[in-house]
C-alpha cells in the first residue's frame, strides 16, 4: 500500500467516526421530535394543551424540552447539584369552570424517570386567578420536600397522600405527596379538589390549568425525563 493511499485511509477514520457521533446525536428524542425547544421560556401548543419548558429558578443549567404530541414528550435537563427549583418543564390543560359546574376532571399519566437527580413528578393545579396552587406528588427522589406543614393524611382520587399547606408569598400552596413513587396511574382530580374545599380552605374556585411535569432541583450531568403518555379530561 502506496504512503497515499495509508494517509486517504487514515484521513476516512475521523470522518467516519464523525458521521457515527451525527447518526447518534440524531437518534436522541430532541433531534427526532415534532418539536423541540433549548428556550429559557419555549412553549408549543397542541391538541388543546400546551408545553412549557419553563427554566425560572436561578443558578440553572442546560435544558432542552421535545415533544412529538402533548401525550408524549419529555426532557434533557442539566442543572447543578445545588439548592432550589431550577425548572418546571410541564403540559398544561386549562379547564376554566367552577368546582360545583364540573362532574368530573380525571387525569392519566405514565413516566419514565432517572434515579438520581433531585425532583419530583408533579401536577401543579391553580384556579383561575392563581390564589391557590395545589401541587400532586406522584414521585420524588434525592433531596426535595414541599411548602408549609404537615396538615394530615387522607386518601382521596385514587391515592393516599400526606398533605402540607403554607404559602409562598404571592399564593396558598397545598401539597399532596402520594404514600409510595409511582410511574402510572389515574388521579380523580376533582374529588381532590372537593376534599380541599370540604377543609374550608379555598371555596367554589375556578379551575385553570392542570399542569404536569418534573420540578427538577438538579440533574448533574444530564438527565432525561419522559412523558410516555399524559391527558386530563373534564366534563
Amino acid at each position: 500500500m502506496t504512503r497515499h493511499l495509508r494517509r486517504a485511509r487514515l484521513l476516512l477514520l475521523p470522518l467516519f467516526a464523525g458521521a457515527m457521533a451525527a447518526t447518534v446525536a440524531l437518534a436522541t428524542p430532541a433531534a427526532a421530535a415534532v418539536w423541540s425547544s433549548s428556550d429559557q421560556w419555549g412553549t408549543w401548543q397542541n391538541g388543546g394543551y400546551t408545553l412549557y419548558n419553563d427554566v425560572w429558578g436561578s443558578g440553572h443549567g442546560p435544558q432542552t424540552i421535545w415533544a412529538n404530541s402533548f401525550s408524549n414528550w419529555g426532557v434533557w435537563a442539566n442543572h447543578p447539584n445545588t439548592g432550589g427549583v431550577k425548572s418546571y418543564p410541564n403540559c398544561t390543560r386549562f379547564v376554566g369552570r367552577t368546582l360545583t359546574a364540573l362532574h368530573g376532571v380525571t387525569s392519566n399519566f405514565n413516566v419514565t424517570v432517572p434515579g438520581s437527580g433531585a425532583y419530583e413528578t408533579a401536577y401543579d393545579i391553580w384556579d383561575s386567578g392563581n390564589a391557590n396552587e395545589i401541587m400532586l406528588w406522584m414521585n420524588k427522589t434525592g433531596a426535595v420536600g414541599p411548602l408549609g406543614s404537615f396538615q394530615t393524611t387522607v386518601s382521596a382520587g385514587g391515592h393516599t397522600w400526606d398533605v402540607y399547606r403554607g404559602s409562598n408569598g404571592s399564593n396558598q400552596v397545598i401539597s399532596l405527596l402520594r404514600h409510595g413513587n409511582t410511574s402510572s396511574g389515574s388521579v380523580d382530580v376533582l374529588a381532590v379538589l372537593n376534599w380541599i374545599r370540604g377543609k374550608g380552605w379555598f371555596g367554589d374556585i375556578t379551575l385553570g390549568n392542570v399542569q404536569f411535569g418534573y420540578e427538577i432541583t438538579s440533574s448533574s450531568g444530564g438527565l432525561n425525563f419522559t412523558t410516555n403518555s399524559f391527558s386530563v379530561s373534564f366534563s
